[in-house]
């Protein structure tokens, strides 16, 4: 969310949280303070979407930095949405790197260490949004931080667990069928079908792409087939 796309507004009242970009891939002070101001409205929790520096490639492109480097942009996107939260009088739940951050992040014990290291300086009771079974997730949960495990309801994966890289053909998922099939079982059954073979994830929160050409019919769905499956969705930290 806060990417200058134009779904926000039609998104949030369907999600539980938000992952705002905080300046780096897009959006800018700005747009971050709309979007809390309409994650406030619908009582959805607010996180932090940390990137490359990388406007031009929307942070999709990997990077290789210091890692000091990587904690010291890390804490500072966090530090600005945090402000803005606070003059709302609201304050940050997680934490979500977004992009070539997040995918380098799922294999990359140093990387992974330098985000923790950025969340533990800045507010160590923010939660770790990471992908289920990442680097990211066991560096966290060694720190102490509070870990939320992530799958993904419209990109594919493959057999070590990673997502499918958009540049492969399949990466997204584009039907309401496929993502209905995933998402439910990942949620009921703790697996996800990856080039053949089943394997396990841990699904305690759904990322959906908010610039994705079908991101507000995909909610929309997910929500009624929750409905229909007496799935819960949680609305409070």
């Amino acid at each position: 969310m806060g990417e200058g796309m134009p779904n926000d507004a039609a998104l949030m009242p369907l999600i539980s949280s938000a992952n705002i970009a905080c300046g780096y891939h897009a959006g800018d002070a700005q747009i971050m303070q709309k979007t809390i101001a309409l994650a406030i409205e619908h009582g959805v929790k607010i996180g932090a979407h940390p990137s490359f520096p990388d406007r031009e490639n929307f942070g999709r492109t990997p990077m290789q930095l210091p890692a000091e480097e990587i904690t010291a942009i890390v804490k500072h996107q966090i530090e600005l949405l945090a402000e803005l939260a606070e003059k709302n009088q609201t304050r940050l739940h997680h934490v979500k790197p977004h992009g070539a951050l997040y995918n380098m992040a799922w294999k990359d014990t140093e990387m992974a260490t330098a985000i923790c290291k950025a969340i533990l300086e800045t507010d160590p009771t923010l939660v770790l949004y990471a992908q289920s079974g990442s680097a990211l997730i066991s560096v966290g949960e060694t720190f102490g931080l509070q870990t939320c495990s992530e799958v993904f309801a419209d990109r594919s994966y493959r057999s070590d667990g990673s997502l499918t890289p958009r540049t492969m053909p399949h990466a997204l998922l584009e039907n309401d069928a496929d993502v209905l099939r995933q998402v439910l079982q990942m949620v009921t059954q703790q697996t996800v079908n990856a080039d053949g073979q089943t394997i396990p994830v841990r699904a305690e929160t759904i990322c959906l792409h908010g610039d994705g050409a079908h991101a507000v019919a995909f909610a929309q769905l997910l929500r009624e087939t929750f409905r229909i499956h007496q799935i819960g969705v949680l609305s409070k930290p």
